[in-house]
């Protein structure tokens, strides 16, 4: 049974970081030992959607922990969404609604940072929606951003 959970660790661990660029990051509190705790702020392109890039911030813990990739980030996040390019409106009608666009650990093992995109055809617009869950407790911070599709 260790050694089963010791395998999931490292294949945890080893996994290459989701499609997400780095845009810049900035300290929030010093730590004496690590790197300090930032706020991370990072891009990355809806992959059903060509021509909209949603921007998400996030809290990073540092520290020893952090440096090592043990630590649990704070459950915050901010986003925003926004047309970078041509929409084909007829294709973001059709995309799976709610369906996960991006999702990221915030923890060792139990902790997830995720965007679900939904499509609103009432307003066609599609909404984008980033919050934190946990397999034991998640948690109700959110944050939601929308990008029109356009009047017909």
């Amino acid at each position: 049974m260790l050694r089963s959970v010791l395998a999931l660790l490292v294949l945890l661990v080893a996994l290459p970081a989701a499609a997400e660029e780095e845009i810049g990051s900035v300290g929030y509190r010093f730590k004496w030992l690590g790197p300090n705790d930032k706020i991370v702020v990072e891009a990355f392109d809806d992959p059903d959607i060509p021509g909209i890039t949603c921007y998400i911030s996030r809290a990073r813990t540092g520290g020893i922990k952090g440096a090592f990739g043990l630590a649990e980030d704070p459950p915050y996040a901010s986003i925003s969404c926004h047309q970078v390019g041509p929409i084909d409106a007829t294709r973001a009608e059709k995309v799976k609604s709610p369906h996960e666009v991006f999702s990221e650990r915030a923890s060792l093992i139990f902790k997830t940072t995720q965007v679900v995109r939904f499509y609103d055809p009432k307003r066609r617009a599609l909404v984008y929606l980033t919050y934190t869950d946990r397999v034991i407790e998640g948690s109700p911070q959110n944050s939601i951003t929308v990008v029109p599709l356009g009047v017909r």
